[in-house]
C-alpha cells in the first residue's frame, strides 16, 4: 500500500457542493476551469507528541477536514496561487527561482515548500507554471497541521503536473524535509500520516525507514477534537524549535555521559538504540545523569568539552542560538516517557481489555500532564478546557499538536457522546468572558479518515 502514489479518483464536480465553488472561483479568478485537483487532511495525534523529532513513534490520525487545491498547468513559467479565504492574499512568483522567506510564515510559503521540495526531489531547474486555487477547512494555527496539509497537497499538485510518480512514503519523506525551508525543524508524523493514513484506522507511524501499522481504535469511544481558540503558529516562535534543540542537547549529554560518541549523536531514540537499553532503563540513566536545574550554555560547553562558538555554530539552529537556558532533564523526561505510552496505546488497542477506554484514557492524561509539567507546552487555556472535557465525561483528554494553543482531544464513552457535546460547548465556548466566536469548527467528533488523493473531474 505504502509503495504504491497516492490514488487517483473521478469526482462528479456538480454533485459535490465544495468542488463547485472551487471550480466556479477558480473560473472567475482565472478564466479557466482546473485540470485536476488534490486534497491532503489535516490529522490530530492521538498520543505521542513532540517525539517525532526524537525519533520515536507516534499514533495520529487523518482528520476529514483538508487542503483541497484546483490546478491548470499553464505554459509560462509563472506560478499563480490564490486562496478562496479572503484573508490570505494572492501571490505570483517565476517557477524558477523560488524564494521562501523564513522571517515570515505567510501562507503561500508553505505551498512554495511542497514545489519546491518536488522540484528539488528531481533536480528540475526549469518547471511549468501553474494556476492553483486553495480551499482550506483546517481551523490555523490550532494542532490539526494545517501547514503539513498544504505543503503535502502542494507536493501532491507539482507531482501530478509534472507526471511523475512517487510512493506514499517518499512523498511522505520529500514534504517533511521540504517543511524545514520555513524553519520548523519537525519530525515526518504530520507529513506521514497525510499521506500513509486510511479511512476507519489511526496509525503507528515509525521513524527510519518510515513505516505505518494500523491501530484499530476502540468501537465504544468517539475521539472529541476542541478548539481553545489559542492560535500558535509554529514558524513564527521559537518555542518548537528551542524544544527541539533541548532535545539534541539532552541525547548528546547522556550520550557523552554514557561514553558513546556524542558529536554524531542528533536524537534521543539513538542514545537507546546505542546502549540497547528499554525506555524505562532509559529513564533510570536521564535520573541518574542530568539534573532537574536547567543548564546555561556555558555549562553545556563545559560537559561537552566544546567552546560557546563551537555550541553556537555546530549544533544550535539559527533562531536558538541566543537561548540562555536548556531544561535537560525534563525534556528527555517527557520524550522517553511518552514514547512508552505510545507502545502501551498501541498493545491495548491489540488486546482489547473490557476496560480498553478507561486505560487509553488514563494514559492520556499522563500524556498530558508531562506535556503541561515536563515539557512545558501547554498554556492556561489548553489546561482549562482538557478539565472541562474531563469534568463532563472524557475518559482522558489531553493537548494534540505542538501546544501552546491550539486543540486538545479527548476519548469519549459513545453513549455519553451528545451530553459532552452540548456541556463543554457551555462551559468552555458560552461563557461571558470569552473573546472568540465559537465556531462549529471548534468543537466536533472525528473518526479516522484517508489520506491524500488526486481527483479528476469526471
Amino acid at each position: 500500500m505504502a509503495a504504491e502514489g497516492p490514488a487517483t479518483r473521478r469526482v462528479q464536480v456538480a454533485e459535490h457542493p465544495r468542488f463547485l465553488k472551487l471550480k466556479e472561483m477558480f473560473n472567475s479568478k482565472f478564466g479557466s476551469i482546473p485540470k485536476f485537483y488534490v486534497r491532503a487532511p489535516g490529522r490530530v495525534n492521538i498520543i505521542g507528541e513532540h517525539i517525532d523529532y526524537c525519533g520515536y513513534s507516534v499514533l495520529p490520525m487523518a482528520i476529514e477536514q483538508d487542503m483541497l487545491i484546483a490546478v491548470e498547468p499553464v505554459k509560462t513559467q509563472t506560478l499563480q496561487l490564490a486562496n478562496t479565504n479572503p484573508l490570505y492574499t494572492d501571490f505570483s512568483t517565476s517557477a524558477n527561482n523560488i524564494q521562501i522567506d523564513k522571517t515570515k510564515p505567510l501562507w503561500h510559503n508553505y505551498f512554495l515548500c511542497g514545489f519546491k521540495g518536488i522540484q528539488e526531489h528531481f533536480g528540475l531547474s526549469s518547471l511549468t507554471g501553474m494556476n492553483c486555487l486553495v480551499d482550506g477547512n483546517i481551523p490555523p494555527s490550532s494542532g490539526l497541521s494545517s501547514s503539513s496539509a498544504l505543503v503535502c497537497c502542494a507536493g501532491l499538485v507539482t507531482l501530478t503536473v509534472l507526471g511523475m510518480n512517487l510512493s506514499k512514503v517518499e512523498l511522505a519523506e520529500i514534504c517533511a524535509k521540504s517543511e524545514r525551508y520555513i524553519g520548523t525543524e519537525g519530525g515526518g508524523m504530520d507529513q506521514s500520516i497525510s499521506f500513509l493514513a486510511e479511512e476507519g484506522t489511526a496509525k503507528l507511524i515509525e521513524f527510519s525507514p518510515l513505516r505505518a501499522t494500523d491501530v484499530k481504535l476502540p468501537s465504544g469511544a468517539i475521539f472529541v477534537i476542541a478548539n481553545s481558540c489559542v492560535e500558535m503558529n509554529k514558524a513564527a516562535t521559537s518555542h518548537f524549535n528551542i524544544r527541539v534543540m533541548e532535545c539534541r542537547l539532552a541525547a548528546k549529554l547522556l550520550a557523552k555521559y554514557r561514553g558513546l560518541q556524542w558529536d554524531k549523536v542528533l536524537r534521543l531514540e539513538e542514545v537507546q538504540a546505542k546502549l540497547g537499553v528499554s525506555l524505562e532503563e532509559m529513564l533510570q540513566i536521564t535520573e541518574d545523569t542530568l539534573h532537574p536545574e536547567p543548564y546555561s550554555p556555558e555549562e553545556v560547553c563545559r560537559c561537552l568539552g566544546i567552546s560557546l562558538q563551537e555550541l553556537r555554530t555546530q549544533i544550535l539552529s539559527p533562531n536558538t542560538q541566543d537561548v540562555l537556558t536548556f531544561k535537560l532533564y525534563q525534556r528527555a523526561k517527557h520524550v522517553y516517557s511518552e514514547a512508552a505510552r505510545v507502545l502501551q496505546f498501541k498493545k491495548i488497542c491489540e488486546e482489547a481489555p473490557d476496560n480498553m477506554v478507561q486505560l487509553l484514557g488514563e494514559l492520556m492524561n499522563q500524556s498530558h500532564a508531562s506535556c503541561r509539567d515536563m515539557y512545558e507546552c501547554s498554556c492556561p487555556e489548553v489546561d482549562q478546557l482538557v478539565d472541562i472535557c474531563r469534568k463532563f465525561g472524557a475518559q482522558g483528554s489531553r493537548l494534540t499538536g505542538a501546544g501552546w494553543g491550539g486543540c486538545t482531544v479527548s476519548i469519549v464513552p459513545a453513549d455519553k457522546l451528545p451530553s459532552f457535546l452540548a456541556n463543554v460547548h457551555e462551559a468552555y465556548y458560552q461563557r461571558s468572558d470569552q473573546d472568540f466566536t465559537f465556531e462549529k469548527q471548534s468543537l466536533f467528533a472525528t473518526k479516522p479518515g484517508g489520506g491524500a488523493l488526486v481527483f479528476l473531474e469526471a
